[in-house]
């Protein structure tokens, strides 16, 4: 699952040169997650930063593995 997170210039660059150097911004990783169980899913793993949008404001996207649901 895609998300997209609102973010400001500083912190996008922030997240993006984080993720360059091999860490993670914890607080928009936790956001992720938090927005994947707000949809009603379960995340499965991490979410993964996969980069920032150019608009105003920044986005910040992450894609997130979530389980599939059975009925």
């Amino acid at each position: 699952m895609r998300v997209q997170l609102e973010s400001d210039r500083t912190t996008a660059r922030k997240v993006l040169k984080l993720h360059l150097a091999g860490r993670a911004h914890i607080e928009s990783r936790e956001a992720a997650r938090d927005r994947v169980r707000q949809r009603g899913r379960t995340p499965a793993a991490d979410p993964v930063f996969v980069g920032v949008t150019n608009g105003v404001p920044p986005r910040l996207l992450y894609d997130v593995e979530v389980h599939l649901e059975s009925e």
